[in-house]
């Protein structure tokens, strides 16, 4: 284990955030660089747990106690084995995960956790500067053709580990670059994008071919794809969000969270915007709905635009600061403040938005609100009723909705291979069942098939359906690509 009284000589120390005066001025990453020497003594209080929650709470299973404690012996080498060896993109999940890791940690029923995330960013970072993430190609091919549709995090993990098998891989992406919602959905400042490019680069150099524009079911003929290739992955994401049909919805000035995300990140690209409706919060009230990390990233945005004010609603209760006793080792229900929360914002909940109000022009001026009181009903279900008198209008030229997403896009891709759905519109495909779905040879893992999730969940998801193809695709209908665990265990389907 790492220093066996590590957690008692040493606090918890996270990296520094740049002042906020400057951050909100680019689109930087927030926090400043960590000495080594802190980020070693910070794995030094890892516990080594005689069980693990930290690994078991992790979607994908990372052995966290072993990688903390080579980073404690200053083995950045050993440790990054160790972490690739589960996690294929740490450089991604060691910056935006909400480390349920962490959650989990023994250390943290008494004292505060282990910064797990932290120190996987770290060992990510030190690997590239090292040199250790380098092209691993196969040293086998078996000639099997696979097309990954969808680029996101639970895409690109696919591929990378069906190309490890020695499949011949290619990823179709609609979009004009590499990433799904780690480039489009993901601001900036939370993950700079040349550390996506950075890790696709690598993955071309193993072999891995990849096609933008590329929008299957549309200009990419589906079935023929399909035809084309011995197996294909539908890892598209969640992509249709959840609506708010009120009096007033048409108005000039209500968006979706994603429509205002996915324009920022191509304008902080610089991709060329003329054709687009600019959806920008320069001088406006703006407010977001929803209490989620999407609605922060919108606040986060907003802020760096300069907008008049930020206020951020939400329906639910009010979450207490601290956890119960009895949460542990469970994600806790908590109320969490972002670093953009830290920029600057109003922040409300148990409110009811009723109604978006416009001008004589037919643009968005205020929404009408009710404050609400939650409780249960006659059968235990939680309830609200409205406050009498607590109704009141929030100025507003920029309303952003941030109520999570309901299922993938059908039309195109999914009508067009007739791909069975569950109860929730998102493509049937139970892990039970190898990730497989009602059209043969055609796979589905991420958000695509669980619903909307974690990126963590995605990576996990594109690494487990990797594991049913690359059987599907052998003679003997085993795989030898990493479970969950990490173990080389045959999969049979």
């Amino acid at each position: 284990m790492a220093d066996p009284k590590g957690f008692l000589n040493e606090t918890r120390e996270l990296p520094g955030k740049r002042p906020v005066e400057v951050r909100v001025n680019d689109w930087k990453e927030l926090y400043e660089p960590m000495a080594e020497e802190k980020t070693i003594k910070q794995a030094s209080r890892c516990m080594d747990c005689g069980v693990p929650f930290c690994h078991s709470e992790c979607p994908l299973g990372n052995i966290i106690p072993e990688f903390n404690d080579a980073v404690y012996q200053q083995d950045w080498q050993v440790a990054w084995e160790i972490l690739s060896e589960t996690n294929n993109f740490p450089e991604f999940t060691g910056r935006i995960c909400p480390a349920p890791c962490e959650a989990a940690c023994v250390l943290g029923i008494n004292q505060p956790a282990v910064t797990i995330e932290h120190i996987e960013k770290s060992i990510a970072e030190e690997a590239f500067a090292r040199g250790y993430a380098r092209p691993n190609p196969p040293s086998n091919r078996t000639g099997k053709k696979v097309a990954v549709v969808g680029s996101g995090p639970a895409g690109l993990a696919a591929a990378a580990q069906l190309n490890k098998a020695g499949h011949n891989v290619t990823v179709y992406e609609r979009n004009t670059r590499i990433g799904g919602l780690l480039r489009y959905g993901i601001p900036d400042f939370k993950m700079e994008k040349h550390i996506i490019d950075r890790r696709v680069e690598l993955m071309e150099a193993e072999g891995i071919s990849f096609e933008v524009n590329a929008d299957v079911g549309g200009n990419v003929d589906a079935k023929q794809l399909v035809r084309n290739n011995d197996a294909v992955v539908l890892a598209g994401g969640s992509t249709i969000p959840r609506d708010l049909k009120l009096p007033g919805r048409e108005l000039d000035g209500v968006h979706f969270a994603m429509e205002f995300l996915d324009q920022n990140n191509k304008r902080v690209a610089g991709d060329d915007l003329t054709s687009f409706k600019q959806i920008h919060a320069e001088g406006r009230d703006v407010v977001v709905i929803g209490g989620g990390d999407t609605g922060a990233d919108c606040v986060g945005t907003s802020n760096r635009h300069g907008a008049k004010s930020v206020t951020q609603i939400e329906l639910m209760w009010k979450p207490g600061a601290v956890a119960g006793p009895d949460t542990w080792p469970n994600w806790p229900m908590i109320l969490r403040t972002s670093t953009s929360h830290e920029e600057g914002c109003e922040r409300e909940w148990a409110v009811l938005t009723e109604k978006f109000l416009g001008d004589e022009e037919g643009k968005l001026r205020a929404i009408q609100t009710v404050n609400i009181r939650w409780g249960k009903d006659a059968s235990g279900r939680n309830t609200f009723v409205k406050i009498e008198g607590s109704e009141r209008e929030i100025p507003c030229q920029l309303l952003l909705i941030a109520a999570g997403f309901l299922h993938p896009q059908q039309e195109g891709l999914l009508d067009k291979l007739s791909v069975g759905l569950d109860a929730r519109g998102n493509v049937a495909a139970n892990p039970e069942h190898n990730y497989q779905t009602s059209v043969p040879k055609v796979f589905a893992a991420g958000d695509m098939r669980r619903g909307q999730s974690l990126v963590v969940w995605a990576i996990s998801e594109g690494r487990e359906c990797a594991r049913s193809v690359d059987a599907f695709l052998s003679e003997d209908g085993t795989s030898l690509l990493e479970s969950k665990d990490g173990g080389q265990l045959a999969l049979q389907v």
